[in-house]
């Protein structure tokens, strides 16, 4: 920042400082909404990640592991450490830039937004690892469902590398054209477990 662009911003900043100096103290109400229902939770999440064009599966988590088998057959997958073993078996190393996709689990998802969150925890695998193949298997559970932003931030450290997923990667261009896979998987397959 140039000095002539730092003396400003100070100027500005005394000004405020003291404009508010002598006002009290003001408590800003947190009055976020929340649900504690989870069936309610999972079944808002499941509609919005649907809005979003991703594919959706609820099943009881028995059945997940046989249903992440028959999505990863034939595919060469990135499979991040921390994964339950009974999801797939530890696979080769396979380069983000030739895998088929990625199949991970989540920090927490957002109901209400239809958002997933990956924080490179145990089987969340890398910001490489989960952006640049074409294909992402989202394994999430019922109990990491939350219902609005503020709830999963309070889960969330901010200390760590936070990818929001809110469908899969598109975009538009000047007349509306809709593109996907442009900065991230073109196909988001999501296995939320009940």
């Amino acid at each position: 920042m140039s000095t002539r662009h730092s003396g400003a911003r100070e100027e500005i900043l005394g000004r405020i400082r003291r404009a508010v100096e002598g006002a009290p103290e003001v408590e800003i109400p947190r009055g976020y909404r929340t649900t504690t229902d989870v069936a309610d939770l999972v079944e808002l999440f499941a509609e919005r990640v649907r809005d979003y064009r991703a594919i959706v599966h609820v099943l009881p988590a028995a059945a997940v592991p046989a249903k992440v088998a028959e999505l990863v057959a034939g595919r060469r997958m990135i499979v991040p450490a921390g994964l339950p073993a009974a999801w797939a078996a530890p696979a080769p190393d396979v380069d983000p830039r030739s895998a088929d996709g990625v199949l991970t689990t989540c920090a927490v998802a957002i109901a209400e937004t239809g958002t997933i969150v990956l924080d490179t925890g145990p089987g969340q695998g890398t910001r490489e690892q989960t952006l640049v193949p074409d294909y992402h298997l989202c394994v999430v559970s019922a109990g990491q469902v939350v219902g609005g932003v503020p709830e999963a931030v309070a889960r969330l450290d901010p200390a760590r590398p936070l990818t929001w997923i809110s469908g899969p990667s598109a975009t538009s261009d000047i007349e509306l054209n809709r593109v996907e896979g442009v900065h991230g998987p073109r196909t988001l397959e999501v296995i939320i477990s009940t």
